[in-house]
């Protein structure tokens, strides 16, 4: 196949596990994958996974806990050759979709799982006056000095009690003058 051709056909699918397997899974797929020189019809593996804060003792700690525990995510070419690869991994109890037939997740899917991340739009620039749109300073007017595409943060110098000041806001937070 061509790369274009291969990057055309991925998607994301769903695999449901047992309970405690989705690391095994993983391994034990990208170990084949590899070994089998399959890495251009299977290119992603993701257990979604989120940071919790706990407290405990009085001192706070950071755990990541699954989203969807029995679940794993793979981007991939669904071929047979790929389809029994996946369901032959030990651990794997199938693919989720009407009896078992494997169905793609939506871009909208894909957004609310936090699978990819798609560069967040930005139709301001450093200099460009703006409206504070939410939040505590909602509706104050100020000028963009910095953008942090990588944390989606923007730092905007504000009018406060005459004074300038620079506040750290998210990029949805404000709305271009």
């Amino acid at each position: 196949m061509l790369p274009e051709e291969v990057s055309e056909g991925l998607k994301w699918y769903v695999i449901h596990t047992y309970s405690g397997y989705e690391n095994k899974v993983k391994a034990n797929l990208e170990k084949i994958i590899k070994s089998r020189g399959m890495e251009d019809y299977i290119v992603d593996i993701v257990i979604p996974m989120e940071e919790q804060v706990e407290i405990k003792d009085g001192k706070k700690r950071t755990t990541l806990k699954k989203i969807f525990p029995g679940y794993v995510l793979i981007k991939m070419i669904m071929t047979d050759e790929t389809w029994y690869l996946v369901r032959s991994i030990r651990g794997v109890t199938g693919f989720v979709g009407p009896l078992s037939k494997p169905v793609p997740l939506t871009d909208e899917e894909i957004k609310f799982m936090r699978v990819e991340s798609f560069p967040p739009v930005v139709d301001y620039e450093v200099g460009d006056s703006v409206r504070v749109i939410s939040g505590p300073l909602e509706n104050f007017i100020g000028t963009v000095e910095e953008i942090s595409v990588d944390k989606k943060k923007v730092r905007v110098s504000v009018s406060m009690f005459g004074r300038e000041t620079p506040v750290e806001l998210d990029f949805d937070q404000i709305q271009k003058l």
